[in-house]
């Protein structure tokens, strides 16, 4: 039992961590801080598939209006195993199934089906922050309770692209029913 209370604290220090890389903070972290860190750690524990496409990068795509005001930078060049991160904002030129991770801003809300059907089932880890994101097939939806970032995973979403979250991640999010309502 003293094991699991372990990992469970993990995390959050982690987070504390790379909030730290960007030098002594005077003042607590700012919720868009927080969910970048938390971006980094929770791709640690994602289980990806045996050969990813990619090569030394995880390329780290933001699409729509970027409500992170510059802080995912602190996040460039960071290692993720043997990857390390890149930070891409999606232009017309990008192609979405090149992304490790594409966090999908509240902006692009009308076309998240479009936009989950253009990457189909393709091993990019989808992320978002708005109500009703993870019930719509996004696999990370970070939400505030009591004032602090949570988050919720649809696990049906993740398994359909191939991805898999380890125990300890699934521990401190709320796991969304599967379609049909199902758990």
């Amino acid at each position: 039992m003293e094991k699991h209370k372990k990992q469970a604290v993990a995390l959050p220090f982690a987070v504390m961590a790379v909030l730290s890389c960007a030098g002594v903070m005077a003042e607590p972290p700012t919720e868009y801080e927080v969910k970048a860190a938390f971006i980094h750690n929770i791709a640690k524990f994602v289980e990806w598939p045996a050969a990813p496409p990619f090569s030394g990068s995880a390329r780290l795509c933001l699409l729509g209006r970027d409500p992170f005001g510059g802080t995912l930078g602190v996040l460039q060049g960071k290692q993720i195993g043997r990857l390390s991160w890149e930070i891409v904002p999606v232009s017309a030129r990008t192609s979405l199934k090149e992304c490790r991770v594409l966090f999908i801003a509240a902006s692009e809300s009308g076309n998240l089906d479009r936009i989950l059907g253009s990457i189909g089932n393709y091993s990019v880890l989808t992320i978002g922050d708005s109500p009703g994101y993870a019930e719509q097939g996004v696999m990370v939806n970070f939400y505030l309770e009591e004032n602090k970032v949570r988050f919720e995973i649809n696990r049906e979403a993740a398994a359909r692209a191939r991805l898999g979250f380890s125990s300890q991640l699934l521990k401190l999010a709320r796991i969304v029913p599967p379609a049909g309502g199902r758990q």
